[in-house]
């Protein structure tokens, strides 16, 4: 099935591919499907992580940092930290990855954001930064 691009260019409709109990056409799909919270599509999301890891197309260790930047986003607490940083070290993610991510999302959230997350993301990594900026 042919459809028009914006630009006047002819594209072919992505082929639909299963994942899960889910289908996934194309990234525009996907969208709309997000935008209308489409009930079904979020509890296929939701009810097995590795349908939510197939369906983003991200790599294990990807997600998981990605997942990682949203805790810091939403400002969550240290224990909040330690089930993703496990599974993105079960995924290969090494503790300057994942500090890393701090730097990543700095420029969207602000240092305010990171200031804060700094020290849980330690306490979840097993290092108490506040113990060791006293002591300095």
């Amino acid at each position: 099935m042919e459809r028009h691009h914006p630009r006047g260019v002819m594209r072919s409709r992505v082929t639909a591919a299963k994942v899960g109990a889910i289908t996934v056409e194309s990234h525009e799909s996907t969208l709309c499907k997000l935008a209308i919270a489409d009930d079904a599509y979020f509890e296929a999301l939701l009810v097995r992580d590795s349908a939510n890891l197939e369906a983003s197309n991200l790599d294990p260790k990807s997600h998981a940092l990605v997942r990682l930047g949203a805790l810091v986003a939403v400002d969550a607490a240290s224990p909040s930290y330690m089930a993703v940083i496990s599974l993105a070290r079960r995924c290969g993610a090494s503790d300057d990855e994942i500090v890393g991510c701090l730097i990543a999302v700095l420029p969207a959230l602000g240092v305010a954001r990171v200031v804060s997350a700094a020290p849980r993301l330690g306490l979840a990594l097993g290092f108490d930064v506040l113990a060791a900026l006293e002591a300095i």
